[in-house]
């Protein structure tokens, strides 16, 4: 399948200035204009991040996929927090409503803290085991003929139908995280496999292993999906400039926890993901061609942290490093979210298709 683009969407357009990193209400004009800017931009997805406290993340979606012609929704969702029956009839309806654009991303969730916001109050090793339950019975109902039932170790119902169905029958599925679990999930249940932007070597690890469970379970590989924040500019030293007044930034919102109130920004984070960040970060500040680990410990490696520096040229050279070690969808949003978007669109996107391209026809020339 050909390499393909993903962003993410803000709601809010308070969230969209330098070093934006957390949403913090809806403002609809924006996030039109945001998914617009994506859309006209080339970008193939958009993720539709969840947090306990931000807007609904379906409703999201669903104005994302109406106000766009081509992008695709990557929706993320907690299976603890909808009953699958019901999920699975929502999404079916999303994904017609989108004519057949959506994702679902499943997060089992990192963060003990942040799961018991919402009443959740099953450890991670649970979350993921109901997580791999909970896509089995999405699939069972999108493609059944008639009323299924199931019981299991988290869910059971009985006779259930929905008139509804993707578009395709199925929607794709993605499991992301960075620990044994994930990687079990993933590779027996996910489309796609997501991971945070580590060195090209631990990348091609965490790769192998996912895909050595989706081969003991007969199943194709995952696609694999990668995330870095970009920082670009004409040239490499502007780039640097640009990054270090970025960093200045992000250092001081890590002091605001309101700012990030959904992550730890101090004391060693829960989740694995964020650990590796921290501990790769220690190995070196700028490792490989350009990826710099600088602002994973600003922020605690609250999120998808990591960035790519340099200008468009040396940027589109990393993303085409990963490429070449197996992932094929390239997730890049920036810390100034929706101009980032829009240089990424003009800069970045045409550099990386371009070379994809003459690949492939030195390769068909052959």
């Amino acid at each position: 399948m050909p390499v393909e683009f993903i962003s993410a969407v803000h709601t809010d357009s308070g969230a969209s200035g330098p070093a934006a990193s957390s949403r913090t209400g809806f403002d609809r004009d924006h996030l039109r204009k945001y998914a617009r800017a994506l859309d006209d931009g080339g970008f193939d997805h958009t993720l539709v991040a969840y947090h306990s406290a931000s807007p609904d993340a379906l409703q999201v979606a669903q104005f994302v996929a109406t106000h766009t012609e081509r992008i695709g929704p990557i929706l993320a969702h907690r299976p603890g927090v909808v009953f699958p029956t019901h999920a699975a009839r929502a999404l079916a309806t999303l994904d017609q409503i989108s004519d057949g654009r959506l994702t679902l991303h499943i997060i089992s969730g990192g963060s003990d803290e942040e799961q018991h916001r919402e009443g959740d109050y099953l450890n991670k090793t649970e979350r993921y085991e109901r997580s791999d339950e909970y896509i089995q019975i999405l699939r069972k109902v999108w493609q059944a003929e008639g009323p299924v039932s199931h019981e299991g170790k988290y869910f059971k119902f009985e006779g259930y139908y929905s008139d509804v169905k993707p578009v395709n029958g199925l929607v794709p599925i993605s499991v992301g995280g960075s620990s044994q679990d994930a990687y079990r999930v993933g590779g027996q249940q996910g489309d796609i496999f997501g991971l945070w932007g580590e060195p090209l070597k631990e990348t091609a690890e965490q790769i192998a292993a996912v895909n050595a469970v989706a081969e003991a379970a007969g199943r194709p590989n995952p696609r694999i999906w990668v995330s870095f924040r970009p920082i670009i500019a004409p040239t490499e030293e502007l780039a640097w400039e640009k990054a270090h007044r970025t960093l200045g930034v992000l250092k001081d919102q890590a002091k605001n926890t309101e700012l990030l109130r959904h992550y730890r920004t101090t004391g060693r984070p829960a989740n694995v993901g964020s650990q590796r960040l921290l501990d790769i970060a220690e190995r070196g500040e700028v490792q490989d061609r350009c990826l710099w680990t600088a602002p994973a410990v600003a922020t605690n490696a609250a999120g998808a942290s990591t960035a790519l520096v340099g200008t468009p040229e040396t940027v589109a050279q990393a993303l085409l490093d990963y490429v070449d070690i197996g992932c094929d969808l390239l997730s890049i949003r920036g810390y100034d979210p929706l101009n980032d978007a829009i240089d990424y669109g003009r800069h970045i996107l045409p550099l990386v298709r371009q070379e994809l391209a003459h690949r492939a026809a030195t390769a068909q020339a052959a």
